[in-house]
C-alpha cells in the first residue's frame, strides 16, 4: 500500500539518494585505499616464495661446502705440522 503523502514520498527519495551516495563513497574510499597501498608497497622489493626457497637451498649448499673445506684444511694442516708457511 503506497502512501499518497508527498512529504513521505520525498523523504523516501531522499533516503534512497543518500544510500546510493554512501555506497558510492564507500567504493571510492576502497579504491583510494587500494591505490595508496599499491604506492606504499610498490617501492619495496619483495621476492616470491620460489626465489626465497632457491636462495635458501643455495645457502645451505654453500654452508655444507664450507664445512667440507674446513675439514679438508684441518686434515691437511694435521698432515703437515710445519704449516707450509
Amino acid at each position: 500500500m503506497q502512501s499518497e503523502n508527498p512529504l513521505i514520498a520525498d523523504f523516501v527519495k531522499l533516503l534512497n539518494s543518500a544510500a546510493g551516495t554512501i555506497a558510492g563513497m564507500s567504493r571510492e574510499a576502497a579504491e583510494s585505499a587500494r591505490e595508496k597501498a599499491k604506492e606504499a608497497f610498490g617501492g619495496l622489493d619483495f621476492v616470491s616464495r620460489e626465489e626465497f626457497d632457491a636462495v635458501k637451498a643455495m645457502a645451505a649448499t654453500a654452508r655444507e661446502e664450507v664445512e667440507a673445506l674446513k675439514a679438508r684444511i684441518a686434515a691437511l694442516e694435521s698432515a703437515n705440522p710445519a704449516g707450509g708457511a
